[in-house]
């Protein structure tokens, strides 16, 4: 079957999976299920892509991921922020800079990972999973190896934290709002906050999916602190102190922005609204689908055990150091 073909299959039908109440209750979004299915396609022989096939598969990682990230902004609104008070903000904007910091410190300068592998993981842990990693990576132009790596091991951690988060609220002693902020604030997925409010509550479940997606949000704009903090750093350290280096400011992020806008203070029919937020799906998990299929079990293998342990070492600091971090703002 001819990749053009193939891969708009492929999102459809994690599309459809994730709607499953098997799925649905594991957390597993269209996103990770597409990149799992591409996947596994990528590995079977007579799949292996041509010069044409790759052509589109970069065409699908690189023009329709910014697409979908643009339109992903009709999925929220700058109310949504409001409503869930200015605490849970600075919450995920804490949560967002310590985890983002402590994860590229420790993956660049301790276990000496390549710099973009280190940035692409810590977002990953640190904002929204696979999709803020595809949206980083168009922006510092990360290898295809590392932005694989990056994935595998952000998802595998992230349905590891959807399931400990029921076991934590046992002996938590918080409100169910409380912990839905906590929940919102530290999951790795949207998908994966919605999972483990409803094992809590109703209300824990909208309190977390709403603190979720404010963390979504904050993309746009670290994206940018990011292209902007990045260009400056390769300036100064280039050895011609005379050259100029180009900063690229990433476009599809304002994008971003204006759609949440938008859907800010337009009056959008829910129709219409619902189009945007399913083309949006399908683009991005025609994206990840593409990226499965350039994903190898060897190249994953070959990085060894350094990325794997920085995702776990992020990973106990989102539940741990986010818990604490929730009792000192949102408790206190």
């Amino acid at each position: 079957m001819p990749v053009a073909l193939l891969l708009p299959l492929l999102a459809i039908t994690a599309i459809g999976l994730a709607q499953t109440s098997l799925f649905s209750q594991l957390g597993l979004s269209a996103l990770p299920l597409a990149i799992i299915l591409g996947t596994t396609i990528g590995h079977l022989p007579q799949h292996q892509p041509n010069s044409q096939a790759l052509l589109f598969i970069k065409f699908c990682q690189q023009k329709l991921l910014r697409l979908g990230i643009i339109s992903f902004g009709f999925s929220l609104s700058f109310q949504q922020i409001i409503a869930v008070g200015w605490q849970a903000l600075l919450l995920d904007i804490f949560i967002i800079l310590i985890i983002f910091s402590i994860g590229s410190f420790i993956g660049i300068k301790l276990f000496k990972l390549p710099r973009d592998m280190a940035i692409l993981t810590s977002v990953g842990s640190a904002i929204c999973g696979a999709a803020a990693i595809l949206a980083t990576e168009a922006s510092i132009k990360a290898r295809q190896q590392h932005v694989t790596i990056a994935v595998a091991t952000v998802v595998l951690f992230g349905t590891l934290a959807m399931f400990s988060y029921p076991i934590i609220y046992q002996f938590s002693g918080t409100s169910e709002q409380a912990f839905g902020i906590y929940i919102g604030s530290t999951a790795h997925e949207v998908a994966q906050a919605v999972a483990a409010g409803q094992t809590i509550s109703q209300n824990a479940m909208q309190t977390a999916v709403v603190v979720k997606l404010i963390r979504v949000m904050l993309l746009a704009p670290f994206i940018l602190m990011l292209t902007v903090i990045l260009g400056k750093l390769d300036k100064t350290t280039t050895n011609n102190m005379s050259s100029k280096t180009k900063i690229t400011i990433p476009w599809f992020v304002l994008g971003f922005i204006v759609t949440a806008g938008i859907n800010s203070y337009a009056t959008i029919p829910p129709f219409v609204l619902g189009t945007f937020q399913l083309t949006s799906q399908f683009l991005l998990a025609i994206a990840m689908a593409a990226l499965g299929m350039q994903t190898h079990w060897k190249a994953i293998k070959s990085a060894g055990a350094k990325p794997i342990l920085l995702a776990l070492i992020l990973f106990i600091l989102l539940l741990v150091g986010g818990f604490y971090l929730n009792h000192i703002l949102i408790d206190s």
